[in-house]
């Protein structure tokens, strides 16, 4: 059973956003430092919070739900392999744990993506920008 502990950030009292925010400032650096710091972020800045077990599992229709997209898109990254999943029965499974690597890494590539394509924005201006003072 997937035990999902989520926050509505609009029914977080303030004063006790602020106690967590000032326990965070305490804190040496750590992962749970860090972690603590998003939760407070998220919820100062009004977004839902949702925590999950990195070993709990996950069904396809929950994966498509979560990350947002299609479950025919999501079968298609299941039977390639981009996202590990396994099998209870007939049934397909996704651990946490790879959801939240798949995701690193889809945004890892977008980041670089979007960085190449602005080197070559910058250079094709530049290269206009030449061609115009030559004329």
């Amino acid at each position: 059973m997937v035990a999902i502990h989520e926050v509505d950030a609009t029914a977080v009292p303030a004063d006790q956003l602020a106690k967590l925010e000032q326990l965070v400032t305490e804190l040496g650096p750590s992962e749970l430092r860090e972690l603590l710091r998003a939760v407070t972020t998220s919820v100062h800045s009004g977004v839902d919070v949702a925590m999950f077990r990195a070993d709990d599992v996950l069904t396809p229709a929950q994966v498509a739900t979560r990350i947002g997209m299609s479950r025919t898109h999501l079968y298609k990254l299941l039977d390639s392999g981009a996202l590990p999943s396994f099998r209870v029965g007939r049934d397909r499974r996704v651990r946490v744990a790879d959801v939240m690597a798949f995701q690193r890494a889809r945004d890892r590539d977008r980041g670089e993506l979007a960085e190449r394509f602005a080197k070559i924005d910058g250079t094709r201006r530049d290269a206009i920008a030449e061609l115009a003072a030559e004329l």
